[in-house]
């Protein structure tokens, strides 16, 4: 079996582009297929990355990683996952991965409850992955 492709996901304080952005995934969506691996990497100090039990497809392990440790999950199950970073989720510190058709709970994703800051930064999310989809067709 061929091994997946890697995917390196920046955990940092702040956006290289845009400074007012802080705690940042980077990208914070990923495409990906089923096998790969994405590799969160710890750039700056202070963060982790964990699985979102409300954004999962079904049959999917979560995960949970370690504050200030680079951290690499491979994704089987096609569909998307949602997760954030445990001390920084309120201020908008989440990300998606869209891992092969991931229809099976996209909608469900997108109507998962999120409280303070996460839920202005999954909107504006949402709208990119939205866009990257239909360019796909």
């Amino acid at each position: 079996m061929a091994e997946g492709t890697v995917h390196e996901v920046q955990m940092l304080n702040k956006h290289p582009d845009d400074k007012k952005k802080k705690n940042v995934f980077m990208p914070d969506i990923v495409r990906a297929m089923p096998g790969d691996t994405i590799r969160f990497v710890s750039v700056d100090k202070g963060h982790n990355s964990v699985s979102d039990k409300n954004m999962m497809p079904e049959g999917a392990e979560g995960w949970e990683s370690k504050l200030s440790k680079d951290f690499e999950v491979t994704l089987t199950v096609e569909g998307t996952y949602g997760y954030y970073c445990t001390p920084h989720r309120s201020l908008g510190m989440v990300g998606l991965i869209l891992v092969g058709d991931p229809s099976s709970n996209y909608e469900a994703c997108k109507a998962a409850k999120q409280k303070g800051k996460a839920k202005k930064v999954y909107k504006d999310i949402f709208e990119r992955a939205d866009a990257m989809l239909a360019a796909e067709g």
